[in-house]
């Protein structure tokens, strides 16, 4: 098997051979690449931190939502957004959704940050508690049942589905096995009475009564269905001797966009190799982090519950104070993080619920607290 020839590489002045490893002396490396992590690339070895900026004019710049402040709602308070991927917070309190809910538009993957209960489907209920991905295909009915307040991130495959990735050259059981996804057994009601269907169609919600409830089904097959995956079920590909980029920990795949699970592991414990995120401009995609639980190693000031939002084009890496700590404890440590990410292949705009939640002076948290600390 091969992924085909090798492109051509050029070495020009104080450079390395090895990608994050071994970078001269005095220097920090940033990744110029293309198609996120899969394309053309140059590592460019700089003096300076390229974050670090002394001000920002224009619209162009990372952000970090609270989506503490997201109140509970009918539905999920939408942030972001573009043609292929809408991105939202849902939380809701204890008890069950008097209405049911189908989505018409797309797929949906919920990520649950807090709270227990079960995702009542019309393919059988599938029991919840944080760190579970729920996927939903478009088109089938849900609703939720919260045994205790409840709060989840929500994406939605706008006109498109949700799958889990091919993974390669790791073979079908690497990152997880497919037999630790649950779907749910039947669990028919037959109950007379008036039920609300509210459907989701070109953003526009319809309401459809029945006289009998909507989870009738006493049986079904085929390989379409709502699924579970706990995210300690995700085992992430670690090296030894080499930082590997977010695109290792793909967990599912979107038309337009991915999303990839920052799950525990080692750390590096090569000494010349870098052991957190390199810095880069991810020109192709923009990216979006959500911080579920555990120490976010190459961030300060973000903690569980927090989203951010670096567009393509404008740098981002790890902040100084990550930087520092990880030249001073030496090779090797653990990275004790949860994290979901999300790259999406088109722009991603802030919406109005999104930019009411933004928090103020994110821009300017890569100031370094001293050169030699940044290097």
């Amino acid at each position: 098997m091969s992924s085909g020839p090798l492109r051509p590489q050029w070495i020009r002045g104080r450079a390395s051979h090895q990608a994050h490893a071994d970078l001269p002396s005095g220097t920090v490396e940033e990744e110029h690449g293309r198609e996120g992590f899969a394309g053309p690339a140059s590592h460019l070895y700089r003096l300076h931190p390229p974050t670090g900026w002394s001000r920002i004019e224009g619209p162009l710049r990372p952000h970090a939502l609270n989506t503490a402040m997201v109140n509970d709602g009918e539905g999920p308070a939408w942030l972001l957004g573009n043609e292929d991927v809408g991105i939202g917070l849902w939380a809701r309190p204890v008890g069950v959704t008097e209405w049911f809910f189908r989505d018409a538009d797309g797929d949906l993957l919920y990520f649950v940050h807090s709270g227990e209960g079960v995702l009542e489907t019309e393919y059988g209920p599938l029991a919840y508690r944080p760190g579970d991905y729920l996927t939903v295909p478009r088109g089938t009915t849900h609703r939720w049942a919260c045994a205790s307040p409840s709060r989840a991130l929500c994406v939605e495959a706008v006109g498109g589905s949700i799958a889990l990735p091919d993974r390669g050259l790791l073979g079908p059981h690497a990152l997880f096995d497919p037999a630790v996804v649950e779907v749910p057994e039947p669990a028919p009601v037959d109950e007379a009475g008036e039920f609300e269907i509210r459907i989701k169609r070109s953003g526009t919600l319809t309401s459809v009564w029945y006289p009998f409830h909507p989870f009738d089904v006493v049986g079904w097959k085929g390989d379409l269905a709502p699924l579970r995956l706990h995210v300690d079920d995700f085992r992430p590909v670690v090296s030894p001797r080499y930082h590997l980029p977010p695109s290792a920990h793909t967990t599912f795949v979107g038309s337009g966009f991915v999303v990839a699970t920052f799950a525990p592991r080692p750390l590096e414990t090569d000494p010349a190799v870098l052991r957190v995120p390199f810095y880069h401009r991810n020109i192709d995609v923009d990216e979006v982090i959500f911080y579920h639980r555990g120490q976010f190693f190459s961030r300060v000031g973000i903690g569980p519950g927090m989203m951010t939002f670096h567009p393509a084009g404008i740098h981002h890496g790890p902040q100084p104070g990550a930087v520092a700590r990880s030249e001073s404890s030496g090779p090797g440590g653990f990275a004790d993080e949860v994290a979901v990410n999300i790259d999406a292949r088109f722009p991603l705009t802030l919406l109005p619920a999104g930019a009411v939640i933004d928090v103020p002076g994110y821009a300017d948290s890569w100031r370094p607290v001293t050169r030699d600390a940044e290097r």
